[in-house]
């Protein structure tokens, strides 16, 4: 028996779907302004992660943050990218709700210009 049925199996499968297959809000990433980023972000309460599929084309200062309906807010900086590939994890900054949030966003700090975005649903 693997831990996601066992963890059905005590709670019920009714409960299951709020947990979206074990994780948090996800999302597909897609690169802006020329970049080519692929893979997964999720929103899981306070954390950001990049999961294991995260592949980034590069750029100049990178950072994680947080968007909505297609605007980054700069309130949101999480700090550098830390892999161009695989799988990361961010803190949101303290005051920050991330419920209010619904992207992940790739962003260019020296240049001022998004490198890639994730809407989560």
């Amino acid at each position: 028996m693997n831990r996601r049925f066992f963890i059905a199996a005590l709670m019920g499968s009714a409960a299951m779907p709020a947990f979206a297959g074990g994780h948090g809000r996800l999302g597909s990433f897609g690169g802006v302004n020329g970049h080519t980023v692929t893979g997964t972000a999720e929103i899981a309460g306070s954390e950001i992660n990049l999961l294991d599929d995260f592949v980034f084309d590069g750029a100049p200062d990178p950072k994680v943050a947080l968007g909505k309906d297609g605007v980054y807010d700069p309130a949101t900086l999480m700090g550098p990218l830390e892999s161009y590939t695989g799988a990361s994890k961010y803190v949101a900054p303290e005051g920050i709700d991330t419920s209010e949030y619904n992207e992940v966003w790739i962003w260019c700090e020296e240049f001022n210009v998004g490198l890639a975005v994730a809407p989560i649903v």
